[in-house]
């Protein structure tokens, strides 16, 4: 399976902060936004992930994360000179994909749960058709919206509905087998003018190849797309973290226990970050076994 991080966008809800920078290069808490899905990829043992951005920001996103190899990653750039909707990220990555499956995430989404990343591995394992990831929410008309049945099937997707059937929410994470490449490419952009994901979502529905996870209590799913929404992430991160002990997202720490790197590497990694107590978490861990 192949990766992309849908980083584009103006942040145009984050003004005047992201006036000069991505909005997924801001910092949720102790690190980058962009570390999140970074790391949702890599826990679903995904190694090659190619990242899309506005062509002002793709070389801040190359000097953060050059080449992936001293993650044991292949990380490539394309450009999305502007945002025309989800499902144009196929079509842009479409020699990234190749004749592979393939995970989208989007850039300001975080995810956090205990037992994620062996979710994460089953699903991409062989998928097919698509997954979604659903995510109760207490304001449903805000959002894309899948209805299961009685037997817990996807059965309906609605966006942003009046009068919402159900209160999961679609979150920014979906797996899809080969053919989202050719439906993207026949899809019609929306009244916005965009190529729509819930409209390739449907595709897989109305084939029966659709299926949702409920990511239910133990699970946190955070869109740190507005001021306070971005407070609120690095608030939970700082918590967790600090009660806990641990990091959430330290993409060191996931490359080295994933095996893609080993301990040497991992090391060298924390060294050259043992100025902050991120480094020094870094260091802890590879000196932990």
């Amino acid at each position: 399976m192949k990766g992309i991080i849908l980083a584009g966008g103006h942040g145009t809800r984050l003004y005047p902060s992201t006036l000069g920078v991505s909005k997924q290069l801001l910092p949720v808490y102790d690190k980058p936004m962009i570390y999140y899905p970074l790391s949702i990829l890599m826990l679903a043992g995904i190694r090659e992930i190619q990242i899309i951005s506005a062509p002002t920001d793709l070389a801040s996103f190359q000097r953060l994360l050059g080449d992936g190899g001293d993650l044991g990653l292949t990380l490539t750039y394309a450009e999305q000179e502007e945002p025309r909707g989800l499902a144009e990220a196929f079509l842009i990555s479409a020699d990234h994909i190749g004749d592979d499956s393939v995970a989208l995430v989007l850039g300001d989404n975080i995810f956090h749960g205990a037992g994620f990343g062996q979710a994460l591995q089953q699903h991409a394992k062989s998928v097919d058709g698509c997954v979604l990831f659903g995510y109760p929410v207490p304001d449903p008309e805000r959002y894309g919206i899948g209805q299961l049945d009685a037997d817990g099937r996807l059965i309906g997707l609605e966006e942003k509905p009046d009068r919402p059937r159900s209160n999961l929410a679609i979150t920014g994470l979906y797996f899809y087998d080969n053919n989202v490449v050719d439906i993207a490419k026949n899809l019609r952009p929306s009244d916005r003018g965009e190529l729509e994901i819930t409209d390739v979502n449907r595709v897989y529905l109305e084939r029966g190849k659709a299926e949702l996870v409920e990511l239910g209590r133990g699970f946190v799913w955070l869109d740190a797309g507005t001021h306070d929404a971005l407070n609120d992430a690095s608030q939970y991160v700082q918590i967790l973290e600090n009660r806990q002990g641990i990091r959430i997202a330290c993409i060191e720490e996931i490359a080295w226990r994933m095996g893609y790197i080993d301990q040497e590497a991992c090391r060298a990694l924390g060294r050259k970050l043992a100025s902050s107590p991120y480094g020094q978490y870094v260091l802890d861990v590879a000196a932990s076994s």
